[in-house]
């Protein structure tokens, strides 16, 4: 029996699939053997390959090669296919009269083996397996922590040494970006929250007759707090992630590796600029979100019948010049940690089309843990201290 590659044109096929019986099967090459040539029929001999093989166990298969004129990559690797299907099914191959020029070009891909590599099945990991790997990678990511705290804090104290050398560039681009740039964004979250605040602390204090106090403990807990807050998870949310994303494509391009080997700091030339960006951004925008959603709280307060005097008033009482200060110590380091941990997930970017997004999400996470973990501390020494 003799199946032969139909093509459309009028010249022959060059590959001719003869099948002698359920054991014994022969394809046949002739003339050019190239990626043109072979269009025609590559699949359809695989196909009856297929087909063939399926039918039983132990079967042989030659190819005749003695009638190619020219041989290419593709011609190449139509055979190795061929080869690997039979083999793969557990039959015999051979290719007989192929040119000795060509044996060389076989034999770069000899075993056959090695460019069909088994899949590898990942190992069901059982629950303690899994909490140690985790452990593990806690362990390393708070060592790569460190070790990251260390380089910035010393490349800091260098940069207040050498003020000329900084890239003063890049700091007005960063701050810019995270500063004037999230005015609207940081304006709004802040407005929001004022009025928020404010209603739902009136609804409690009106029971008891006290809605007067509602307008200083708001103010209080705004400067204090809420306004340092609001700022810092909507830098988190975006200034740290741009940071992420644009470190973490330098670092995909290799650019990060052509700072090292040119002999720069990329902690001195990447990441400073961008973390004292972040110490300048941060108190500037709490303090406008102070004001902010103290303004919204007063007009909130017009609902009740509070006047604008009686509530500036009230808030004058409740809150000092150490209020506003303990809010902008504390904005000014969830400045440093909101920029500084954008700056260290876009240096850990691996590798493929999803690096730069999985480093970005993992910067505005980890921002956010570390706010919260800032802000306990401050609130424990806060009270410790009274500050």
């Amino acid at each position: 029996m003799s199946i032969a590659a139909p093509i459309s044109s009028a010249e022959p096929p060059v590959a001719v699939w003869t099948q002698t019986d359920a054991a014994h099967a022969k394809i046949s090459l002739t003339g050019k053997i190239n990626v043109y040539s072979l269009g025609g029929v590559w699949t359809q001999i695989f196909d009856a390959q297929d087909a063939w093989l399926k039918q039983g166990a132990s079967q042989s298969l030659v190819l005749d090669a003695s009638q190619i004129a020219s041989l290419d990559m593709a011609g190449i690797a139509f055979l190795i296919g061929v080869e690997e299907a039979q083999q793969k099914s557990g039959g015999q191959f051979e290719i007989q009269g192929l040119d000795p020029k060509y044996q060389p070009l076989l034999q770069e891909f000899d075993p056959i083996g090695n460019l069909f590599p088994v899949p590898t099945v990942k190992p069901n990991r059982g629950f303690i397996v899994s909490t140690g790997m985790a452990a593990q990678n806690l362990l390393d990511d708070a060592r790569g922590l460190i070790t990251f705290a260390g380089h910035l804090a010393a490349d800091l104290a260098w940069s207040i040494r050498n003020i000329k050398q900084v890239r003063w560039g890049d700091f007005v681009n960063a701050a810019v970006e995270a500063g004037i740039a999230a005015l609207p964004i940081v304006g709004l979250v802040s407005f929001l929250i004022g009025v928020i605040l404010s209603f739902q602390a009136a609804i409690g204090m009106e029971q008891f007759g006290a809605v007067s106090f509602v307008g200083p403990l708001a103010a209080l807990g705004i400067v204090r707090e809420m306004g340092p807050l609001i700022t810092a998870i909507l830098l988190a949310g975006r200034s740290s992630a741009a940071f992420a994303a644009e470190i973490g494509t330098m670092t995909v391009n290799s650019e990060v590796d052509a700072l090292v080997t040119g002999g720069l700091s990329p902690i001195r030339f990447l990441v400073v600029p961008r973390v004292l960006a972040g110490i300048l951004v941060a108190p500037i925008l709490t303090l406008f979100a102070d004001i902010v959603s103290i303004f919204s709280s007063m007009l909130t307060m017009q609902i009740y019948g509070i006047p604008f005097i009686n509530f500036y008033n009230g808030m004058l009482a409740a809150v000092d010049v150490e209020d506003i200060l303990s809010g902008l110590l504390k904005a000014t380091l969830f400045g440093v940690v909101v920029s500084a941990m954008g700056c260290l997930r876009g240096m850990q970017t691996g590798t493929g089309a999803a690096a730069v997004g999985i480093s970005a999400t993992r910067a505005v996470v980890s921002s956010i843990v570390m706010i919260v973990l800032v802000d306990g501390i401050f609130a424990y020494i806060s009270y410790r201290t009274g500050f």
